[in-house]
């Protein structure tokens, strides 16, 4: 195997049990070589790499950042629910910290605030709008695509990690999440960055290379709490069986990286654990006021078992319920295939042909390391995410996309090597024909999806795979050519998708990438209800609704625009006054407000600590971006967390602390139904206070008694 610029050999060429010493120092210059300018370094890279390798990746982030930044506006506000966080955050500095949903500090929302940090450090100093708020989830991506890049070419050459650059560049999910403001970009970007950190520490057993990966999952883990320790087991049994240092210092070095965990994500949960919770905003999410039992709860063991009390819906127990079919194949059905599936069959190829590559390698062989890391997080996610019982998302699926880009740059590169060989022309023969196949597939699901270009996938893949069938007999130049036609062949399908999911906007709770497909769910405008083609609540936007939304022909959403504008729109306002949408719409997509209903509620604003209430953090969330005053979202995300309680409710209306109550689209049946805490604050208000119409909306004024 040749070993690249960088590349240490797979065996420690030291004592078994010692840390081998750092590489000899390249000669400086005063052996004859004269220091370079800056950004004739930067553009040549290092002087042992190829002279178009350092161009190449340069062009390779500046052509992801031109596509995520493509028509960025046109998903305005996003997740109105994120945003609104994001807008308080940068008005309050106790709103940014524990991440409440407004300035006033009522509730936060149901995951701790990390994502959050960045949009609204963004929003500080640009101002409210889609662009503050989106551009740095396009940068985490264009970071991530660079991480990838960096650890794949440090093992495999630059080849091999443009390659893996482009797949995750390239995957339709991840062209949809990285210009979204959901947790899921950040979590990405540090997942792929513990994942190179574990890789480094294998090279030569150091000790700061897993406290940085320790660092870098703790604070994950403040992005979306356990989802980030799901690949925890596999790096850490690597690690411990291939590290080259003595099992008595893997040891220690994994019980200080478990430190660094800790120590990275439980700063701030002990301050919030430690805070008064009088003088905080209450833990949305939980029933109890408990960050600890959001994690251990709603956010943890009830994803897997179903059993998440307040959700709107879970439990795939059986087999299938109210978030789809779990199993073995749920990540290539219709509804998720399209997402991320198009590499995973060539990249578990390849994952088992540099298994048996290197199976006579030594304990020590970084090589398989790091293909056991990249694999080992991989088919620990996929097997969480197959068979999770609770709230699942397509678009959850993100996180596969770092881990996938690197087993196929790292195996397509290993077995180009040893192409001579019969089992290394024949499995990547295979690999070229599966990603082939599979395409077709995916392609296929949508029947007027571009038809022609299934059958050109499918063409292209299967005469690549011929020509690397005999790559080992074949000139260079032809057996290049019929590497690139795979490459081309396989990356078709997902460069569509990605295509036609930058032309989109993408608003709401659920968001989808791609077009629709035959079983699918969801869409641009915010998708549908659980288990389902639900209501779709598209919005006008750009282009043509993807997934079954209610798509018009339009100019953008408001909220869109350039950095430094300061827009107080809501991101899902039309023409017109309406009010909330009701129903599952209300409570995954923002409402609509219209100018007499947003004029309503900046009367006299200043006056009150918050200028409405509504249950549901949705319709709170569409009210205060429109008005940018603070609007109490009564439950949190589900409108079904007991909080305010009634007593406390009325306290704030008795010390005028609430201008109004928001009636129409209170978030559906969950804030309404039964006995709990929002129904109860509906009924008293409904029965005490006047009500007042603005436009389509249905307001009841808090400081105005109802007659008789």
């Amino acid at each position: 195997m040749t070993v690249h610029h960088d590349q240490r050999p797979d065996a420690a060429a030291t004592r078994p049990g010692t840390r081998p010493g750092p590489p000899a120092p390249s000669p400086g210059p005063g052996a004859g070589d004269p220091v370079r300018p800056l950004p004739r370094r930067l553009w040549r890279g290092r002087p042992e790499d190829p002279r178009w390798a350092r161009p190449a990746f340069l062009a390779l982030l500046l052509v992801t950042t031109a596509l995520y930044l493509w028509n960025l506006s046109a998903s305005g506000y996003a997740n109105s629910f994120y945003s609104a966080a994001v807008q308080a955050g940068s008005q309050s500095w106790k709103a940014f910290f524990f991440g409440s949903l407004d300035a006033a500090n009522a509730i936060t929302v149901d995951k701790p605030p990390a994502a959050l940090w960045p949009m609204a450090l963004s929003v500080r100093l640009f101002g409210l709008g889609s662009w503050p708020i989106l551009l740095p989830e396009v940068l985490m991506g264009v970071g991530t695509v660079a991480v990838v890049y960096a650890a794949v070419r440090r093992r495999s050459g630059p080849a091999a990690g443009l390659i893996a650059g482009a797949v995750l560049a390239l995957t339709p999910v991840a062209a949809l999440m990285f210009r979204f403001n959901n947790p899921d970009a950040l979590l990405a970007l540090l997942m792929a960055l513990a994942c190179h950190l574990v890789v480094r520490a294998l090279e030569d057993g150091r000790t700061k290379w897993l406290l940085w990966a320790g660092a870098a999952i703790g604070f994950a883990f403040l992005a979306k709490t356990l989802q980030a320790f799901l690949i925890l087991p596999p790096l850490a049994l690597v690690y411990g069986v291939c590290a080259p240092v003595t099992l008595r210092r893997r040891i220690g070095q994994l019980a200080a990286a478990l430190a660094a965990i800790v120590v990275s994500g439980g700063w701030w949960v002990a301050i919030v654990e430690l805070w008064p919770a009088s003088s905080r905003p209450y833990i949305g999410g939980s029933q109890n006021n408990s960050f600890l039992e959001l994690t251990f709860g709603y956010n943890g063991l009830g994803r897997l078992n179903g059993e998440e009390t307040g959700s709107v819906g879970g439990g795939g127990g059986g087999g299938g319920g109210s978030w789809g079919e779990t199993g073995w194949d749920r990540l290539f059905g219709s509804a998720v295939g399209g997402q991320i599936s198009w590499l995973i069959p060539a990249a578990l190829i390849l994952l088992v042909a540099g298994l048996v590559a290197t199976r006579k390698a030594g304990r020590t062989s970084v090589t398989r390391g790091a293909f056991l890391v990249w694999g080992g997080a991989l088919l620990t996610t996929m097997l969480v995410f197959s068979y999770m019982q609770g709230i699942f998302h397509e678009y959850y699926t993100v996180a596969l996309a770092p881990y996938i880009a690197p087993l196929t740059g790292m195996g397509a590169a290993l077995l180009w090597e040893r192409r001579t060989r019969a089992w290394a022309s024949l499995t990547l023969a295979a690999a070229t024909t599966a990603t082939a196949a599979w395409g077709h597939v995916l392609l296929d699901r949508s029947s007027d999806y571009l038809p022609w270009l299934r059958w050109l996938v499918l063409a292209g893949g299967l005469t690549a795979a011929l020509g690397l069938l005999f790559a080992g007999r074949l000139g260079r130049r032809l057996a290049l050519g019929a590497a690139g036609l795979g490459l081309v062949a396989a990356l078709a399908g997902p460069a569509a998708y990605t295509l036609t999911t930058l032309n989109e906007g993408h608003t709401g709770s659920i968001v989808t990438a791609g077009p629709s497909v035959a079983g699918g769910r969801g869409g641009p405008g915010g998708g549908g209800a659980p288990g389902g083609q639900g209501p779709g609540g598209g919005f006008p936007g750009r282009g043509q609704n993807q997934q079954g939304g209610n798509q018009q022909d339009g100019q953008g959403f408001p909220g869109g625009g350039i950095p430094g504008q300061n827009q107080n729109q809501n991101q899902n306002q039309q023409n017109g006054d309406g009010g909330g949408r009701g129903g599952m719409g209300g409570l995954l997509n923002g409402a609509s407000v219209g100018t007499e209903a947003r004029k309503l509620l900046e009367t006299d604003a200043d006056r009150y600590t918050w200028a409405a209430a509504a249950i549901g953090a949705q319709n709170a969330a569409s009210y205060q971006l429109s008005t940018g005053e603070p609007v109490m979202a009564i439950g949190g995300f589900n409108g079904s967390d007991p909080s305010p309680t009634l007593a406390r409710f009325q306290q704030y209306v008795a010390d005028g602390r609430i201008h109004y109550f928001i009636a129409s689209g209170t978030g559906g049946g969950m804030g309404r139904s039964g006995d709990g805490t929002s129904a109860q604050i509906t009924s008293w208000v409904e029965a005490n206070f006047e009500k007042v119409t603005a436009g389509s909306a249905t307001f009841y004024d808090l400081a105005r008694k109802a007659s008789g």
